[in-house]
Order: structure tokens, then sequence, then C-alpha cells
């Protein structure tokens, strides 16, 4: 039915971050049109949580190994916003991007659902 997902980051300095997520992470991508990068991200699921407050969309890295990509990203010059903590459900830190906003990383200690097979179609 769905072919995949499309995550939009507003950002107050998009050119940036855009560079960031292409030469930092090395996120393959298309030009869109004029330098308009979109990026292809590793596969994906999602959850929803229940809130007493605002709905909201957060976006999270996941990764198998958080202390070597922390470390990778150091290495690369990327300021560790929060340092690594461990949330039960995972392990969690986050990264700054270029225009101030993070981006958390993850790594989960659940079953991860985008290893399971493609619904049929």
């Amino acid at each position: 039915m769905f072919s995949g997902a499309h995550v939009i980051l507003y950002s107050t300095d998009a050119d940036a971050d855009r560079t960031f997520l292409k030469d930092t992470l090395g996120f393959a991508h298309v030009d869109a049109d004029d330098g308009w990068l979109i990026f292809k991200l590793p596969p994906a699921e999602v959850a929803v949580h229940p809130t007493e407050g605002p709905p909201q969309h957060e976006l999270y890295l996941m990764c198998d190994d958080i202390e070597q990509v922390l470390a990778q990203l150091s290495a690369r010059g990327t300021e560790i916003a929060q340092p690594l903590s461990d949330q039960g459900w995972g392990r969690l830190a986050t990264v700054r991007l270029p225009s101030g906003a993070e981006l958390p990383l993850y790594e989960p200690r659940h079953p991860v659902a985008h290893s399971l097979p493609a619904p049929p179609a």
C-alpha cells in the first residue's frame, strides 16, 4: 500500500543542516531542484505514544552501536549535545545540527520492526 515515509525537518539554517546530513552523516540523496536535497533514510518504524499535551512528532536515528556512532561523529567534529544515557527501553544521546537543533540517536533494546518482512501487496 505504501512505498515509504517522507520526514520533514524544519530548520533555521536548512542549507547547513542539509550539508550535515550529506557530508557528516553520509546520507545518499537526490537533488529535487536547485540544491533542494532529499535524503534516503535507513529502514524506519513508527510508534504511537499517548500524550496529554498537544500531538507532536519526533525523529530518532536508530543505530546498532550508539557508542561507535557517537565516536565517529565526534571525530568528524559533531557536538554531542546530550550525552549517552540509559532510558531502560534503549540508550539515547543527541547531536547538535549546525542550525543548533538537536537530533536524537537511539540504540533500541526492543525487537526492531524494520527487520520484519514486508506485508503482502
